[in-house]
């Protein structure tokens, strides 16, 4: 498509690119304006879960839209957040009885950062120095991009970025110092750790134990340091269960959901929270309340697909259909993991990942080219620099399934 006006994000538009233009989307493909169906191997950046239009959740934004488009949530309120906000209730553990609705996954992490900041703050703590880990991404506001790795993503804006600690990734073999280093912090008064749980997204596909999570979970609690669960990415089955802290049998004091929320079909968030938070804000003073909201804040349409989300999950076998496709990845994935320049193949769940060739980070030269040869092979896949990635909506077939792995492994020829 050319002639467009359009500022890409993540494009680098100086390298002239082609950018298909896409007219429609159904289960697991897309259709293109010149004909083309193209597989879907990334849920369209990891927000599809159930399939492209579920007539589940097509049929109930297109019932809302009739009845009521969207309203002021400060201090008022509809039926679709009531239902979302009860559905989650049910299905999230049971500490986290608050729900703050936002727009998406970096606004539910800036969410997240001001509820811990404001906690300390109306108990008259003086705790303010937040927490990472390495390789971290969190997304791309201010807030969100002080928590995550300092690299090419946030270079230009780092007069903006305010101070974290930051605690190494728990490689094979290293846990323990990654253990120490969050110990040490914690002792020293830190407000919150947040984390991705399991899977850092963004920072390469780099997987870590459930033990490792449940470990850093008891050391923050044990110096009452609040733990944050970025669950963007993770939640909705993605790593093979609801959320990913599951696995490590452990709850954060305050949770981030976007993505999946409402089956990838519109943009919403939310960020859990534990009673004793927002009892901290709750006050006959006003200056205490928490100071954060969107103009379309919980907006109905939005609401309403993630209601028929929530009813999908507890209708029908998600869970079932995770293990299934996860299964039939792990088939895939062990026929490709001995060619020649692949290395490092991994799986949590439904995702996937292999590195080609020599580590380059995030700009490698290779990813360009590994783009432009899915891209051209009627595949949408986005590798991270060399690693490639595969993170499918749960409907994918064999068919599409095997395709997909079929053209990873013609990829490898090009490290």
């Amino acid at each position: 498509m050319s002639g467009s006006s359009i500022w890409h994000p993540f494009t680098q538009h100086g390298l002239g690119e082609p950018i298909p233009l896409v007219i429609r989307a159904e289960g697991a493909a897309l259709f293109t304006a010149d004909g083309r169906r193209v597989i879907d191997a990334i849920s369209s950046w990891w927000v599809t879960t159930h399939g492209h239009g579920h007539p589940r959740i097509m049929a109930a934004i297109a019932d809302q839209a009739a009845r009521l488009d969207q309203i002021i949530f400060a201090g008022w309120t509809h039926e679709p957040a009531e239902t979302v906000a009860r559905g989650l209730r049910a299905i999230m553990p049971d500490a986290l009885t608050r729900v703050f609705f936002s727009d998406s996954g970096s606004t539910s992490v800036e969410v997240a950062l001001k509820m811990a900041l404001g906690y300390w703050r109306n108990r008259g703590e003086p705790r303010h120095r937040l927490l990472v880990m390495e390789n971290s991404y969190h997304g791309d506001t201010i807030g969100a991009m002080s928590v995550g790795e300092r690299c090419a993503f946030n270079a230009a804006y780092e007069p903006l970025l305010f101070d974290v600690g930051t605690i190494p990734f728990p490689y094979a073999g290293q846990a323990q110092a990654t253990l120490d280093a969050l110990e040490t912090s914690c002792r020293e008064g830190a407000a919150a750790f947040i984390v991705e749980p399991l899977i850092l997204g963004a920072g390469g596909m780099l997987i870590y134990s459930a033990d490792t999570l449940a470990e850093m979970r008891r050391i923050c609690a044990a110096h009452d340091v609040l733990f944050i669960a970025d669950e963007v990415m993770t939640a909705w089955g993605r790593t093979g269960t609801l959320l990913a802290c599951e696995q490590a049998g452990i709850v954060p004091d305050i949770l981030c959901l976007s993505k999946g929320l409402t089956g990838g079909a519109v943009p919403l968030a939310v960020t859990m929270a534990t009673e004793p938070i927002f009892a901290a804000h709750c006050s006959s003073d006003r200056a205490r309340m928490f100071f954060h909201s969107s103009s379309y804040t919980a907006n109905p349409l939005a609401c309403a697909a993630a209601a028929a989300n929530l009813a999908i999950w507890r209708e029908e076998p998600v869970l079932d259909r995770v293990r299934s496709l996860a299964a039939r990845q792990r088939e895939q994935l062990a026929a490709i993991a001995a060619l020649p320049n692949v290395r490092n193949a991994r799986a949590l769940g439904t995702i996937t990942a292999v590195e080609l060739g020599d580590a380059g980070g995030y700009l490698s030269d290779l990813a360009p080219r590994l783009l432009a040869f899915f891209r051209d092979h009627d595949l949408l896949i986005r590798p991270l620099g060399n690693t490639i990635y595969v993170m499918p909506p749960y409907c994918m077939d064999d068919r599409d399934l095997a395709l997909v792995y079929e053209r990873v492994a013609d990829a490898a020829g090009l490290a």
